[in-house]
């Protein structure tokens, strides 16, 4: 089968939708932390064993800027700095229970509208979407360039 030679856009504009309407989840209720914040609660969840100077190269900051979002996110409530059980010197980063709430929530959100978005497209179009994007994120991975967050 050819490629059409318009499927890098036509992937681009979808992927632009579907930001689109995982923003619109989450901008449809007052969230108490922003974009940034949420992404670094989601960075650190995903790698337990996160340090502020593995959490600045994640975002591509420096150092400072990371800890000053720690701190903030500490402040809330979301976010805990413990030490490293087997090298003291070092602070690991710990999503809280409020923060892994927060997360869940929002990630039911999200689920919720895409699935709204889906439920108006035939299944065997869902089927086939489903197909082709398993394809995608293994041909994706094999890029070692390619990173997910």
């Amino acid at each position: 089968m050819e490629r059409p030679p318009n499927l890098a856009a036509a992937i681009d504009a979808a992927a632009e939708s579907l930001v689109g309407v995982l923003d619109s989840a989450v901008s449809r209720h007052q969230m108490a932390v922003s974009p940034t914040q949420l992404r670094v609660l989601s960075l650190i969840t995903g790698r337990p064993e996160t340090n502020v100077n593995g959490l600045a190269e994640l975002l591509d900051v420096v150092p400072s800027s990371a800890s000053r979002l720690c701190d903030r996110l500490e402040a809330t409530g979301l976010l805990r700095r413990v030490p490293d059980p087997r090298d003291r010197r070092e602070v690991r980063l710990v999503p809280t229970a409020a923060a892994e709430s927060l997360l869940r929530e929002l990630q039911e959100r999200r689920h919720r509208a895409v699935q709204a978005v889906l439920d108006r497209m035939p299944g065997r179009t869902q089927h086939e979407l489903l197909v082709a994007l398993l394809a995608f994120e293994r041909a994706a991975a094999a890029d070692s360039s390619v990173r997910t967050a």
